[in-house]
C-alpha cells in the first residue's frame, strides 16, 4: 500500500475547486493508495504523464479536461507527494 502526502496548501485549494473535481481527486487518491501510480495508467481518463522543463521529476494526472493534479513519486519508500491541484494553462 502506498502512502499519500499532500502539501498544506492542498486543503485550501480544495475549498475553491468545483465539487466534481473534488470527487475525481478523491477517486484518484484511492487508486494511488491501493495500486500506486501504476494503477493510474490502467484508467485512460487520468492521462498520467511525466512532466518536463522546470517540473522535471514530477508527474501530472488529469482530473478533468481542465484540472490537473501534480505529484512526485518516491519509489524506495512507496510514497506519493501531491504538490498542487490547478486548472491547466493552455
Amino acid at each position: 500500500m502506498w502512502l499519500l502526502y499532500e502539501k498544506k496548501s492542498i486543503s485550501k485549494t480544495m475549498q475553491k475547486i468545483p465539487v466534481q473535481i473534488r470527487k475525481h481527486y478523491e477517486l484518484w487518491k484511492r487508486i494511488v493508495e491501493l495500486e500506486g501510480p501504476a494503477g493510474l495508467k490502467l484508467i485512460k481518463g487520468f492521462h498520467d504523464e511525466a512532466l518536463k522543463g522546470k517540473w522535471l521529476g514530477f508527474r501530472s494526472s488529469r482530473l478533468s479536461l481542465q484540472w490537473r493534479v501534480i505529484y512526485k513519486i518516491e519509489k524506495g519508500n512507496l510514497e506519493v507527494y501531491v504538490i498542487d491541484i490547478n486548472p491547466h494553462q493552455y
